[in-house]
């Protein structure tokens, strides 16, 4: 016989804030609400969790089933739970954070959304829900922690300039880095790989490619090495 319980359980759902980076600006993927409530409004990827999965199960089956998104580095990022949040019921969301390269990202809305788009972090439409906090939440944690591990090449080409990285840190960071200061300190972490390669088919002069030496960080992390911009 399945337990019984005396008193009501709230439902739980998945949230996903999913960045991206297209050189210019730090974006995030949103899509339309299909159904109500909030039809039509713009909110995070998400949905309610299936008794046979895990959460990150869940997260991840949601982005697949209304972006199509696959292969996204993900992290739990807080639980939201505010009686008020759904109109529909106790709803309790654990949300996660997400990083992708955009080059060849393809997104395309499926199940209860009627469209999936990304949106400059500083240009959103309203939001559906409590997704407005969920988002701001997300995105000062990922200023936070890109500053104490190397989160942040999860957005980059595999093969980037060090203007393109001192642009990733100054867009999500919201702040001018100086130059010089930046390029010694992170060389001398001695975990970019100079690919020999140079930039093609640009209007200034050609840069060095380098590409982030993940193994040997793991390696040094395991000795306690210790990442800061």
């Amino acid at each position: 016989m399945p337990h019984t319980y005396e008193y009501p359980r709230p439902s739980l759902t998945v949230d996903a804030v999913v960045f991206g980076f297209d050189d210019q600006d730090l974006k995030v993927l949103l899509i339309q609400r299909g159904q109500k409530p909030f039809a039509g409004a713009w909110a995070l990827p998400g949905g309610f969790v299936h008794m046979d999965e895990s959460l990150e199960e869940a997260v991840r089956r949601e982005l697949v089933e209304e972006t199509a998104l696959t292969d996204v580095f993900l992290e739990q990022l807080y639980t939201f739970g505010s009686p008020q949040r759904d109109p529909r019921e106790r709803v309790v969301s654990v949300a996660y954070y997400g990083l992708v390269k955009l080059a060849g990202r393809h997104v395309e809305a499926a199940t209860d959304a009627a469209r999936a788009a990304w949106f400059p972090v500083a240009e959103l439409p309203p939001l559906a829900f409590d997704h407005e906090d969920i988002l701001q939440a997300a995105h000062r944690r990922l200023q936070a922690k890109v500053r104490y591990q190397p989160i942040g090449f999860e957005l980059l080409p595999q093969k980037f300039t060090l203007s393109q990285l001192q642009h990733l840190y100054e867009t999500v960071l919201e702040r001018t880095l100086d130059k010089r200061n930046f390029r010694k300190k992170i060389l001398a972490m001695d975990l970019l790989t100079d690919t020999r390669e140079i930039e093609q088919d640009v209007a200034h002069r050609a840069a060095r490619l380098f590409c982030f030496n993940r193994k040997k960080y793991q390696a040094l992390e395991k000795k306690g090495f210790n990442f800061e911009i």
